[in-house]
């Protein structure tokens, strides 16, 4: 059986429960995953990349089988060059599925070669977003049943430092 590549991109800022539990659905489907966190050109964001990076490569550590990277540019480019089988996207409600529906139909056009996969994360996790994360922390709210102890930290670190 050939070795599979999938890539889970995203901006991942800050990394929510609701993204790792993607990534734990993704390793054991895949043989690799890569996370792919965007450098945000189209994005304006809280978290510099190298701590979103951080975050990430803090949050995946249990998985021998995930690698983090960056990317600017094309998500084809980035997964073409890896020779990835499938990007993963999360789900967590309707209101995503058309917008992810509109990208798959247009990520089948620049690479038919690769599918797009959605996994959405557990039902605790589903209305879970990095928006609302920051939002909720910037008005000193409770985020910890969102995000992990060391994102909260760097959240409120962030936060205090603004």
């Amino acid at each position: 059986m050939a070795h599979v590549l999938a890539v889970y991109p995203g901006t991942f800022d800050p990394i929510t429960l609701g993204h790792e539990d993607v990534v734990r659905r993704a390793v054991q489907l895949f043989d690799e995953v890569v996370v792919a966190v965007a450098a945000g050109h189209h994005k304006k964001t809280l978290f510099s990349l190298e701590e979103r990076i951080a975050m990430v490569r803090e949050a995946v550590a249990p998985y021998p089988q995930v690698k983090v990277e960056s990317f600017s540019g094309l998500m084809r480019d980035f997964i073409v060059q890896r020779g990835a089988k499938a990007m993963v996207r999360g789900l967590r409600a309707v209101t995503d599925f058309d917008y992810e529906f509109q990208l798959a139909g247009m990520n089948r056009h620049l690479m038919p070669e690769v599918e797009t996969v959605f996994l959405t994360p557990s039902d605790k996790y589903q209305f879970i977003s990095s928006t609302f994360v920051r939002e909720i922390a910037s008005l000193g709210g409770e985020v910890d049943k969102f995000v992990s102890t060391q994102v909260e930290q760097r959240l409120r670190d962030k936060l205090r430092a603004a």
